[in-house]
């Protein structure tokens, strides 16, 4: 993953309570950033948060979470949280994360995170909606990549 691929950015502080016996950020700690960093996305491409949609019938759930380790962050580190959607599916679309130190540029771990949009009352997966098609579209400018696959 290269800086220049991301459109957005947010930032977040290493608090002393996510940092373990070692010193170091809990190995947990660095999921939770890329979440922040995905809510942060979807605010700001203009997404629909509102808990009554995401509670409804139809839903979007994290299938799959990957994260490579690279430098350890520590307590009081300021982490720029770099955030895209470099694919969308028939069902699905994957999240591309990258952690780096605030103040070096070292980079400190890369995540891909997989969601799948579903019927949660029959358990099974739907078409990923035109409307979030298009708002991702317009915010990644050409840099998505669109696997569809005929039924």
């Amino acid at each position: 993953m290269e800086k220049q691929q991301f459109n957005f950015k947010t930032t977040v502080r290493v608090r002393t309570y996510e940092v373990d016996w070692q010193g170091i950020v809990h190995n947990t700690v660095y999921l939770l950033y890329c979440e922040i960093g995905r809510v942060e996305y979807l605010n700001h491409i203009g997404a629909d948060l509102d808990l009554n949609r995401v509670n409804s019938t139809n839903r979007v759930v994290l299938s799959r979470n990957e994260i490579d380790y690279k430098s350890p962050a520590r307590s009081n580190m300021e982490i720029d949280v770099y955030t895209r959607i470099a694919e969308i599916g028939n069902s699905s679309f994957i999240f591309e994360g990258m952690l780096r130190n605030a103040d070096t540029g070292v980079l400190i771990a890369e995540n891909r995170a997989f969601h799948v949009w579903l019927n949660s009352t029959a358990s099974h997966s739907i078409a990923v909606p035109e409307d979030f098609r298009t708002i991702v579209r317009k915010h990644e400018k050409g840099n998505l990549k669109e696997i569809l696959q005929k039924p």
